[in-house]
Parts: C-alpha cells; sequence; structure tokens
C-alpha cells in the first residue's frame, strides 16, 4: 500500500500517530455536530411525531358530551351506575350476589358523591358488598372498579376492571366501553381545531356546519332533546326551596336569586338572573335529579345558564340555540380528545374549565362572532381556569361547585364581549391550551383531584 500522501501532512516517524489523531478528532466532530443538530430538532422531531400520533386519533359524535341523568356526578355516579348496570345484565344467570372494590378518587369521594347508592341501584335487588380502597390508585385511571360476581358459596363466578373516566364514559385497559349512542366509532375526520379551522376556512363552513357535516341526521333531534332538558332543569330549580342533603346544610339559593334579580335595575338584572340560572341546575344536580352532561355533571350548570339568558333575554331562538349547542359540544370534544374533562384526572379546570369554554364559544356563535372569534373565545375561558383544583368538602358536589359554576357562567359571558371587540387574531391557540390543561393537570397533585385530601377540604 502506498502512503506516500500522507507525508505532505506529517513526518514519516510519526505518521501512525498523527492519523490516529486526525481519527479521533473526526469522531469528536462527529459526535459534537451529532449533539448540537440533536438539541436542534430534538423538540421538533418529538413535536412532529406527537401530531402525526394525535392526527391518527378521531373523535367521536357530540352526542356524547350531552347526556341526561342523575347526579351528583358523571365519574362518580352516572358512571358507575352505568357500569353496574352492565355488569348486572351480564351475570343475571350466574350471580347471587356481588362484591365491588372501588379505587382512587371514587373511593375517596364515593360516599359524598352517591356512587355506593349508584351500584347498589344498577345491581339491584341482589346484594351488593362495597369495599373502598381509597389507598390503591390503578394506573390507567384513579376512578377505577373491580366488579365481581359471587356464587352462593363465595367463589367469583366473573369480574370486571372497569374505569370511569369521567362525563358518564367507561374504559377498559383495552378501550373505552362504548355507550350505545349513535353513530358509533369516530366520525370526525380532525382532531385538533388547527385543522377544524382550516377545514372550515377551505371550505366557507361555520363551526355548526362542520358538525352538521360529520354527524348522522338525528343530531338536531338528539340536541333538541337535550336543550329541552335543560330548561326543564332550571325552571325546577328556580322553584325548589330546600336544604340540600349531605351533611353541609348548604340551602338552595337559585330561587331567592331569582326573586331578588327581579327588583334589580336591568344593568345588574342581567347578570344577577345568569348567577340564579346557574344555582338552579347545579343546585338540582346537588340533589340528585336529572340533569344533562355539558360536559360534565359537576359542571352541568354553566352553559344552560348561558343559553336560557340567551333566550329569555336575547330573544335568540332554539334553532340558533341549537346550532350554539353544536359548536360548543365540538370544543369539548377538542378537549376529552386531546386532554380530559375528568375532575379525577386534572382537576376542576378540565370540568368547569371545559364548562366555561362552552358557554363562550357558544355565545360569541350566538352574537355573530367569526371562526377566529370564537376559537379566541374558548381559548380565553380554557386560559383562565388553568390551575382550578377539585377539593369539594366533604367529596360532595357542592362546596365550591355549585357557586363555581355560576362564577364560570358570568365568565363566559365577560369572555364573549372580549372576543367580540377584538379581530380574533391573538398568540396563544386553543390546542396548545387544551395541551396546557392536560400537562398542569398531570402535574397537580392527587390531593386536588376530587379526592378531598387537601385544600379547601382540609378541616380548619
Amino acid at each position: 500500500m502506498d502512503n506516500s500522501w500522507t507525508f505532505v501532512f506529517f513526518p514519516e516517524e510519526r505518521y501512525e500517530k498523527k492519523l490516529f489523531c486526525v481519527f479521533e478528532v473526526f469522531c469528536i466532530f462527529a459526535v459534537y455536530s451529532w449533539i448540537w443538530f440533536y438539541e436542534e430538532v430534538a423538540d421538533t422531531l418529538f413535536l412532529t411525531s406527537c401530531l402525526g400520533l394525535l392526527n391518527c386519533l378521531k373523535m367521536e359524535t357530540i352526542k356524547k358530551i350531552y347526556k341526561i341523568g342523575l347526579g351528583p356526578s358523571s365519574s362518580h355516579t352516572m358512571g358507575p351506575h352505568r357500569a353496574a348496570t352492565m355488569f348486572a345484565a351480564r351475570t343475571k344467570n350466574t350471580a347471587t350476589r356481588y362484591r365491588v372494590t372501588l379505587y382512587g378518587s371514587l373511593a375517596a369521594t364515593g360516599r359524598g358523591h352517591h356512587t355506593d347508592m349508584a351500584i347498589t341501584r344498577g345491581l339491584a335487588p341482589k346484594e351488593v358488598e362495597i369495599l373502598w380502597r381509597a389507598d390503591i390508585v390503578k394506573p390507567f385511571h384513579t376512578n377505577g372498579m373491580l366488579f365481581e360476581a359471587l356464587d352462593a358459596d363465595g367463589g367469583v363466578v366473573d369480574q370486571w376492571l372497569v374505569y370511569s373516566i369521567g362525563g358518564g364514559y367507561l374504559a377498559t385497559e383495552e378501550g373505552e366501553v362504548p355507550l350505545g349512542i349513535t353513530p358509533e366509532g369516530e366520525v370526525y375526520p380532525h382532531n385538533t381545531m388547527r385543522d377544524i379551522m382550516e377545514h372550515i376556512d377551505r371550505e366557507g363552513l361555520s363551526f355548526w356546519e362542520y358538525v352538521e357535516q360529520c354527524e348522522d341526521g338525528t343530531l338536531w333531534m338528539y340536541l333538541e332533546e337535550m336543550w329541552q332538558q335543560m330548561q326543564q332543569t332550571i325552571e325546577e330549580g328556580l322553584q325548589d326551596d330546600r336544604v340540600i342533603a349531605g351533611g353541609l346544610h348548604l340551602r338552595s339559593k337559585a330561587h331567592q336569586y331569582f326573586v331578588r334579580a327581579s327588583g334589580f335595575k336591568p344593568s345588574l338584572q342581567s347578570r344577577a338572573l345568569v348567577i340564579a340560572y346557574a344555582l338552579a341546575t347545579s343546585e338540582q344536580n346537588a340533589c340528585g335529579a336529572k340533569i344533562v352532561t355539558a360536559p360534565t355533571c359537576g359542571s352541568s350548570g354553566v352553559l344552560p345558564a348561558v343559553l336560557y339568558h340567551l333566550k329569555k333575554n336575547h330573544g335568540f331562538s332554539d334553532r340558533e340555540i341549537l346550532r350554539a349547542m353544536a359548536t360548543a359540544g365540538l370544543f369539548a370534544n377538542v378537549i376529552k380528545t386531546n386532554a380530559t374533562i375528568s375532575g379525577a384526572e386534572a382537576g376542576c379546570q378540565a370540568e368547569v374549565g371545559s364548562a366555561c369554554v362552552m358557554a363562550a364559544v357558544a355565545s360569541n356563535q350566538l352574537f355573530g362572532g367569526s371562526p377566529k372569534q370564537i376559537e379566541y373565545a374558548a381559548e380565553m375561558a380554557m386560559e383562565h381556569n388553568l390551575g382550578l383544583t377539585c377539593d369539594p368538602l366533604c367529596g360532595l358536589v357542592q362546596i365550591p361547585c355549585i357557586e363555581r359554576n355560576a362564577m364560570a357562567a358570568l365568565r363566559a359571558l365577560d369572555i364573549n364581549i372580549y372576543a367580540m371587540m377584538s379581530d380574533g387574531r391573538h398568540i396563544i391557540s386553543f390546542d396548545k391550551v387544551v395541551r396546557t390543561m392536560k400537562l398542569t393537570g398531570h402535574d397537580l397533585p392527587s390531593l386536588y383531584k376530587e379526592t378531598s385530601l387537601g385544600g379547601l377540604a382540609l378541616d380548619d
């Protein structure tokens, strides 16, 4: 092998040593070049991968956001009752009695949320034993339930580990349990607001038209049923006047506030009525009455109060209200798909924060907001609820939950005004604030995620 070319650079006696040094320098250069490259693009590659994964997810029907059920909690009452009913149907010929173990948040606040009553009602008339294991939190979700069907000798003949993941939804570790609401499966081709807005801008659609385009022909009939129940709940709540059960001796206020509002000047009367409407639904929910999730039981007072106010005080038609509900459901669907609507998973920002988003976008659309203004209203509604904790007294959906619904309804209307005054341009996107809510919820200690072990729930 002719190595004469090397002597141009190195003396002959130092050839081998210098060649090694060149190779070493090359390796160091390569390593540092890779480190520099990685530092520059790692975040971009990671984000791209995450977005690619997200784009593989498709949203389900918005009908699953709105569901009629009994309060006080969609995750701690509606979900467990539904799970119990399903397990009872599956084991009706084999079970003599049942044993149900509740884990995590369900065990910590289940008594205050009537979880045991909901499960017992779902498994009736057979005997039910409830075990409370707040000390065990399942990795999949904090709201775990183990249903066991027992024979006459106490042997387990069937069992089902299922999770109540918020909004009345159930899931196993294999995936979400179908609700039985059609259309089943994934009906939306986009799952981020950025993609939805690009699509409607390209096609010249509004948000509600996009929803109509993706859903089946029963959408408007379904939403009309939800709207009728929302109004009925408010009207019943305005007539109710009692101490709410649970031990806090909290008296309902909707009726008093409604009467007092009539004596206010118009400038104050409008806001006072919104408070009364929100209290009406939230108090009915706390009493275990029939409500509509929007998107959960614990936050069910926000959107109905705003819509009822806009119908009664601003003359919007039922048809316009239904279209606003479609848009509100779309934004809630984006939150559910990319983050969560479960207080046990991310605190009250996921529940009342999401409800405030729904009310803000609904009112903004009704007042003629552009898609950009509507998206801005949604972003502000979630941004200014970030970090909101879920720490109910005694595990009851009463304090601070009831008042919080009223405050969120007022905030949604203020946000609508702010967004309407703008041209819709802003820095933080709705998609980003949804991701931030999810991360914030992950960082919140479990004390502040529907366990009643911290915050306001602590004894003085």
